[in-house]
């Protein structure tokens, strides 16, 4: 049988750690549980996003294939939120492919670093 393991953290590469966390905090509420320059986190006592320092990372183009990962973050008003995380430094890229004539089911973002991420309609 092979072995269970459970998620502990998911880690961002960034240029600026303590930066990224900011962000995020403002984004989920979660509370910043650490923040050095080189290493930051994030946690709501279950869940853990670190952010470790990368200089020179480069951030993807949308759409592109070359996107590793990205976060869905769960909002009751999508349009609202993504507004207010535009406010905080994000950018709306062009592309929405969740953006259609029946209506916005989730919109795509980029954090002030260039990672995207997913702001999606609560059900």
């Amino acid at each position: 049988m092979t072995t269970r393991a459970s998620l502990m953290a998911f880690t961002i590469d960034c240029d600026d750690p303590k930066a990224l966390a900011a962000f995020y905090h403002e984004v989920t509420g979660m509370e910043v549980t650490y923040a050095e320059d080189e290493y930051a986190a994030i946690s709501d006592g279950t869940v853990n996003i670190y952010f470790g320092r990368v200089p020179d990372r480069k951030p993807v183009r949308w759409p592109s294939p070359d996107k590793q990962f990205h976060l869905d973050l769960q909002v009751p008003d999508v349009e609202q939120a993504a507004a207010e995380y535009v406010t905080l430094g994000a950018t709306r890229p062009e592309f929405q492919p969740g953006v259609t004539e029946e209506g916005t089911r989730w919109i795509v973002l980029q954090d002030p670093q260039g990672h995207l991420f997913c702001v999606c309609r609560k059900s």
